[in-house]
């Protein structure tokens, strides 16, 4: 279960979670941390389906990295209803260079655990998952 290159077994609790967003749609965004203790990736918080892209990029902190996955909810410009399940890897620049190599390490491993991804974004900063990127990128 663990990556050879990081360490880190993912904690079954993350695939579960993953699940219920992308079947069920019983929630709007899960980030993901690596407990180092642990040796493992785990669940970090849980947004309802009522909370809004701004309350997610909240979620986020401003100097640790993090794995996210959002359900993004869009028109198209036929005017048809469509969601993408997005998969943020949030690698701040002010992160700690050791954390960042972690999470680097980890990501492709983690990533192939959640099937049904169908967008990804690496992003230092926030405005590379300002709404505007994120519009973008689901289209």
């Amino acid at each position: 279960m663990a990556n050879a290159a990081s360490g880190m077994a993912v904690d079954n609790e993350c695939k579960i979670k993953f699940l219920e967003l992308k079947s069920k749609r019983t929630h709007r965004f899960i980030t993901f941390k690596i407990d180092e203790k642990l040796q493992q990736i785990t669940v970090d918080k849980i947004g309802n389906p009522g909370q809004t892209y701004d309350d997610f990029t909240a979620s986020l902190p401003e100097k640790e990295c993090r794995y996210a996955v959002y359900d993004f909810d869009f028109v198209t410009e036929e005017n048809c209803q469509k969601s993408k399940i997005f998969f943020i890897a949030w690698s701040p620049d002010t992160s700690r260079v050791r954390n960042k190599m972690l999470y680097a390490s980890s990501k492709d491993r983690f990533r192939r655990e959640l099937d049904g991804i169908q967008c990804e974004v690496q992003a230092t900063d926030a405005s590379e998952i300002g709404i505007n990127n994120i519009r973008e990128k689901a289209r």
